[in-house]
């Protein structure tokens, strides 16, 4: 049943990358446009649908939780490969949109956490009533 998990998660990978490749082409750049973040986003609106939802649930989501751990490490390792002096050679715009970019997501933490509900209600004694 693992197995569904990574089917799920491969799909949108493949997904992922040709949306990535159809969007460099669309706007004149002749590489994958955020592929795996797009199949990532994938995955997640994968997991919240109904027709999905038995795959991300019981033995198939070991395979989901998995690579959702080792995601972060991938985009590292992805990163890590980009050659950031070209990237700051090419203009002030890719340091621009790359300090826009680390800015929005700090500024909606606060507003994700604030959407997500607590899974675990307080017991009396963890809040002081006895």
């Amino acid at each position: 049943m693992i197995i569904y998990g990574v089917a799920l998660l491969s799909a949108c990978l493949v997904v992922g990358l040709f949306l990535g490749e159809l969007l460099g082409s669309l706007i004149g750049v002749q590489a994958n446009v955020g592929g795996v973040g797009i199949a990532m986003l994938l995955l997640i609106l994968a997991c919240n649908l109904p027709w999905f939802r038995p795959l991300a649930e019981g033995a198939p989501s070991a395979g989901i939780k998995f690579w959702s751990a080792m995601y972060i490490p991938i985009v590292v390792a992805m990163a890590a490969r980009q050659n950031v002096v070209a990237a700051l050679d090419g203009g002030l715009l890719a340091l621009a949109a790359g300090v826009a970019a680390v800015i929005v997501s700090f500024a909606l933490v606060p507003v994700i956490s604030r959407l997500s509900k607590p899974s675990v209600e307080p017991s009396d004694s963890m809040r002081g009533v006895e």
